[in-house]
């Protein structure tokens, strides 16, 4: 369950240790036989660094906002075709974010998708690539 936000020294999993952890993975997968032993193709990586990043915008804006978030769920899918030039690249990636709420306050669909579009313009890799990027919601039922 995600029901705030802590970047704070203390909390283990703060912004410092994130980024440690992030070296650490960096170091190991050096070599692409890591990356064969974890069974995780560069493309794959691709997409879920997209899906993250949304989600990590995603959860910092709905906390922003005061909801509880119990879980999110996300089956992203990234196609991979000849683009303009004749190149292979991966031309979309199509996010399917699926989030169940919880508490005395529950987001109207209207306001979800206002979250994700905000949280869309917020990722950084969504804003640094050429891929097309789009995010197809999936509202639960409350």
């Amino acid at each position: 369950m995600f029901d705030g936000l802590r970047f704070d020294d203390k909390d283990p999993y703060s912004y410092r240790e994130a980024k440690r952890l992030l070296r650490l993975m960096g170091d190991l997968l050096q070599d692409r036989k890591d990356l064969q032993k974890i069974a995780v193709d560069p493309e794959e990586a691709f997409v879920a660094s997209l899906s993250s990043c949304h989600m990590l915008w995603f959860l910092s804006i709905a906390a922003k906002r005061k909801f509880r978030i119990d879980r999110y769920r996300d089956v992203a899918v990234g196609v991979m075709n000849k683009n303009a030039e004749g190149r292979m690249c991966m031309l979309t990636v199509t996010l399917n974010p699926e989030v169940q709420f919880s508490g005395d306050v529950l987001p109207t669909s209207e306001e979800i998708h206002e979250m994700h579009h905000e949280a869309h313009d917020q990722c950084f890799i969504a804003n640094s690539v050429k891929t097309e990027v789009r995010c197809v919601p999936v509202i639960l039922a409350h």
